[in-house]
């Protein structure tokens, strides 16, 4: 891949993405997989007036040895040297960059008991400290590709043919291989925030969901929720930024406790470096009661026993069947491009900001309102081509959001 194209995807990150500030700290969190690509957005961060820059590095095959040879105790302690830090970048609240590129099947094997017992731990002192931070920073999740993803996206080409296939998949589906990416992304910005104020004017009670595959769902939505798309603003400083590259949603955080009914999957699932593929949920009095997958089901067993609030919804999310990255034909075994693929929803934790106004509460007032609350947040998606999506109005009438999978509007 040329390296104008590489700095230029670099500059998008920084500043539509992440929206560095002049004086403002900034930590990226990277793999070992593309260095230079790395090396181009901290300079782009700089160039931005970033104060300093911290790059946070990972292995995968390392971090799946601590899990097998740590113990689970040890697994679940934090240093208090890195209590102090979360808490000093909780004052600070820097930018923060994630760039993703691990492999889908990298941690296939592990002891997923003992990683969330570990992760239970860890979250009883870090999910304070976060929650303290949440609305008021820009951080953004973006992709470069590892030379394993890139074999399991094109199983077929050779190593760097398969890198530089997904650079160019990436670069497409992010809008950034175009002349001007910044103005393309104000354009789809625009987009997405004209299609949020329709739904946000209908005034909807509940969504109901239905496929041939099996989906036949309903989901309730909080009467003073609200849908978003695209760029954010921070709490307080108002920056606009844009939280994930790429991102074809319009979403909303449901009501806690009114799901009912089933949700196929259409995609196969990546977390925690491994695929769940071929599942189904069944909802109950709001949460999931039942999971089944032909790979992966205990995996997802696990990822609903996290907390009380893992088994709840956090999240639906609407995306059209006739999406870009959809009709790449690409399946990218990522979530940051599979969920904007397609409609999804998402296990866990909600968001405050799908409230009116919710600056004005505090954080127990926002669950009180039905918004939900967990150490996961974990996206699944479920569009496909005959998707119907009726929305049931507080007036009493019905209307069509989604036909064939599409707008319906």
């Amino acid at each position: 891949m040329k390296k104008t194209a590489l700095k230029k995807y670099a500059s998008l990150i920084v500043s539509t993405g992440a929206a560095v500030r002049r004086g403002q700290d900034v930590v990226i969190n990277a793999a070992l997989d593309q260095p230079e690509f790395v090396t181009y957005v901290v300079e782009a961060c700089y160039k931005a007036g970033a104060r300093k820059v911290t790059v946070d590095w990972h292995h995968q095959p390392i971090s799946k040895l601590h899990i097998k040879y740590r113990s689970q105790k040890m697994l679940g302690t934090l240093e208090d040297w890195e209590v102090a830090r979360a808490r000093r970048e909780a004052e600070l609240l820097p930018a923060y960059i994630y760039l993703t590129s691990d492999d889908p099947d990298g941690m296939r094997g592990i002891n997923q008991e003992k990683l969330s017992k570990a992760t239970q731990e860890k979250q009883k002192i870090l999910k304070p400290i976060r929650d303290g931070m949440e609305n008021k920073h820009q951080w953004c999740i973006a992709a470069v590709p590892g030379v394993e993803w890139a074999k399991k996206v094109f199983p077929n080409e050779s190593k760097p043919r398969a890198v530089e296939h997904l650079w160019e998949a990436i670069l497409a589906a992010s809008r950034a291989d175009g002349d001007d990416p910044t103005e393309a992304w104000r354009l789809h910005n625009a987009d997405l925030a004209s299609r949020c104020e329709y739904l946000n004017k209908l005034g909807i009670r509940k969504l109901h969901y239905k496929s041939q595959n099996g989906t036949d769902f309903t989901v309730g939505l909080m009467e003073n929720g609200v849908f978003l798309g695209g760029g954010e603003y921070t709490l307080g400083s108002r920056i606009f930024y844009n939280p994930n590259i790429p991102s074809e949603e319009c979403f909303t955080t449901p009501m806690k406790g009114e799901a009912e009914g089933v949700l196929v999957a259409t995609k196969p699932l990546s977390v925690r470096g491994q695929l769940v593929e071929n599942f189904s949920v069944r909802f109950e009095g709001g949460r999931a009661v039942e999971v089944k997958a032909e790979k992966g089901e205990d995996l997802l067993k696990q990822l609903l026993a996290m907390d009380e609030g893992a088994s709840y919804l956090g999240e639906v999310a609407l995306v059209p069947y006739d999406s870009p990255i959809n009709n790449t034909g690409i399946l990218f075994y990522n979530t940051l491009f599979d969920e904007n693929a397609c409609c999804h929803v998402a296990l866990g934790r909600g968001f405050n900001n799908c409230v009116a106004d919710y600056e004005k509460y505090s954080f127990d007032e926002i669950r009180a309102m039905g918004v939900n609350d967990s150490i996961i947040h974990v996206d699944f998606m479920i569009g496909a081509p005959d998707l119907t999506i009726t929305a049931q109005l507080r007036s009493g009438e019905e209307t069509l959001i989604f036909k064939d999978g599409n707008w319906a509007f």
